[in-house]
């Protein structure tokens, strides 16, 4: 072609006609899958924030590379606002168990409420993966200055505890009181993913204080269970603790193994076996008629459903048990979402060719005094007939099969 303009209009013409390649999202959801997710904590000190991080399964201590921390404006920005790394991280690291923990600070003047940071051992760009370790920045974990501790003194990195269960808190200043408020436990299970606003009722905007205590925030305690808030100092941000009977997150009364076929069972089926002589044999006996009277299917059942209990229990209790919650209940009954994305104040779970079809659910951010990471779900009329369908895929013993 010797004409110039007529090269020039033919370039722009294919430019224009070109798809656009939008880098891919990032995808979070390696962050539910359990035993995946690198597990973070905050401390205040002074001008400065302590970060605690915990790996899974020896991976940090493999990597033996140096610890990327970047900020990022909001968690699906692609580029960071900043990108450090940490000095010395690999002499810092601890190993415990198949777990390796590390802690190091950030200055303060680096961070402001709203952002997010990731971290990661390798390369920059595993910082940038959703497989990273990743923190929205709040108020509550960039001010609080205690972090809660196992009997060994080590961050105990979660929000719950077991009834009697030996914990303490250690407060970057010594020497202060702790003041614990004992709150009612809530047993209410999530709504379907469906359920019409007027389905869902009033829910209560506020708890009734059943007792407070006052200890040394140097001493180590036992709860009787109960949802607490905890305290140190007669200022500062107070901090949501779960305390749970038995061997939670795990479940072994026979109240506790009914309680979640709320989700997959009738009212009348769950009676039935509240009811029964012997109700812990009367849910095998449940379990073994949804299996078509195949015993290794129904162990397989067993293992699966309260497996995902389980999970959920460890990924998303705060105000309460996590099967209870949004996240849980999806989590609990069509398993751990295939891609997760988040936006501002949204996480967006979506399964691929579930029954046939995709599907995404949308949780918007619904932080409270008790949960600052707490979502909830965008309820919607379409999700009725993926609920369903999974519902029936339980209920005929399927999903085993069904390899969810």
């Amino acid at each position: 072609m010797k004409n110039p303009a007529a090269l020039l209009l033919l370039l722009l013409t294919l430019l224009i006609a070109a798809p656009l390649q939008a880098a891919p999202r990032r995808d979070f959801a390696s962050q539910y899958q359990p035993g995946r997710a690198v597990e973070v904590d905050t401390r205040r000190e002074g001008d400065s924030l302590r970060v605690y991080l915990r790996f899974p399964n020896r991976s940090a201590l493999r990597r033996q590379v140096p610890l990327h921390v970047m900020g990022w404006a909001n968690f699906d920005d692609r580029k960071p606002i900043w990108q450090d790394t940490v000095r010395g991280a690999a002499r810092r690291l601890r190993s415990d168990g198949d777990m390796d923990r590390l802690s190091f600070t950030l200055p303060l003047s680096r961070l402001q409420p709203g952002q997010a940071l990731s971290m990661a051992f390798g390369p920059a760009e595993e910082a940038m993966n959703g497989d990273a370790a990743w923190l929205r920045l709040m108020p509550d974990n960039l001010n609080r200055g205690f972090v809660l501790i196992d009997s060994l003194s080590r961050p105990l990195m979660r929000r719950y505890v077991r009834a009697r269960e030996v914990f303490g808190v250690e407060a970057y200043t010594p020497g202060q009181a702790l003041q614990a408020y004992r709150y009612p436990l809530s047993s209410l299970a999530a709504a379907p993913p469906m359920a019409s606003s007027s389905l869902l009722g009033e829910q209560p905007r506020t708890l009734g204080l059943q007792d407070s205590a006052r200890f040394n925030a140097d001493q180590l305690l036992r709860l009787p269970a109960g949802l607490y808030l905890l305290r140190v100092g007669n200022r500062g941000p107070r901090l949501g603790l779960l305390v749970e009977e038995n061997k939670f997150p795990k479940i072994t009364s026979a109240d506790e193994l009914i309680a979640p076929l709320i989700y997959v069972s009738t009212s009348q089926e769950r009676k039935q076996l509240f009811d029964a002589p012997d109700p812990k044999k009367a849910v095998d006996q449940f379990w073994l008629g949804v299996a078509g009277n195949d015993q290794d299917r129904a162990r397989l059942l067993i293992r699966q459903f309260y497996g995902r209990v389980v999970a959920a229990n460890d990924l998303f209790s705060a105000h309460k048990a996590g099967w209870l919650t949004d996240r849980g209940m999806l989590y609990q009954v069509l398993g751990p979402p295939e891609t997760v994305y988040r936006s501002g104040n949204e996480e967006r779970w979506v399964y691929r060719g579930y029954q046939a079809q995709n599907s995404t659910f949308v949780f918007r951010a619904k932080p409270s005094t008790f949960a600052p990471d707490n979502y909830e779900l965008v309820r919607r009329p379409e999700h009725e007939y993926l609920w369903y369908a999974a519902v029936e895929l339980w209920r005929k013993g399927l999903i085993a099969q069904a390899g969810r």
